[in-house]
């Protein structure tokens, strides 16, 4: 968890310095309090999933790239494998890891994201523009877009703008498990 937190700070730290953001513009922009922004970059408190959503939308920046390097553009096959991580104590019904961060070509990020049971997750507005790709890998999940909450079963997917409020939960007794594939507008 201190590695996580570490990267976010760092990552938090030095795109403000690359925009040259005072605390309180990247407050503004973000919609993240001065103070907890300072605490994150001084690595005195971890955000939430929802918190982190924020900051990389206000930033104009991608969720993985505060967990991850986003890799070059690669020619050769890539083969990834990892392990779901809880990102903060309070997100502990979530696990969320990159399967494939951010690529700069192709403008997208590919997650495997854990939903336990009884998790119900929602998500702040992306920037506009941005487009997510849910596919149910294991259980049934319901996505939560335009006020309503959609179900879906193994094997379905669902595809929405993203800079609205949205979310995913489990009601089942089961862990469910989705890919969630977050495109991102031309820059």
């Amino acid at each position: 968890m201190k590695d996580i937190n570490n990267r976010i700070s760092q990552t938090l730290k030095s795109l403000r310095n690359e925009r040259n953001w005072s605390l309180d513009k990247a407050a503004e922009k973000t919609g993240v309090s001065k103070a907890m922004l300072g605490q994150i970059e001084r690595g005195e408190s971890s955000p939430t999933i929802a918190t982190l959503w924020k900051i990389a939308s206000g930033f104009q920046t991608s969720f993985s790239s505060f967990i991850e390097d986003c890799p070059p553009h690669i020619q050769e096959p890539i083969h990834r494998a990892g392990v779901a991580q809880h990102l903060h104590p309070s997100d502990k019904k979530i696990r969320v890891m990159p399967l494939f961060p951010f690529d700069k070509q192709l403008n997208f990020e590919l997650f495997v994201i854990e939903l336990l049971a009884s998790c119900e997750h929602l998500s702040p507005p992306h920037a506009t523009g941005v487009i997510e790709h849910v596919i149910v890998i294991q259980g049934t999940i319901e996505v939560f877009v335009n006020n309503v909450w959609h179900p879906l079963n193994k094997g379905e997917g669902f595809r929405f703008n993203a800079n609205q409020v949205h979310g995913y939960r489990n009601m089942g007794k089961k862990t469910a498990c989705i890919h969630d594939i977050i495109h991102y507008p031309n820059s």
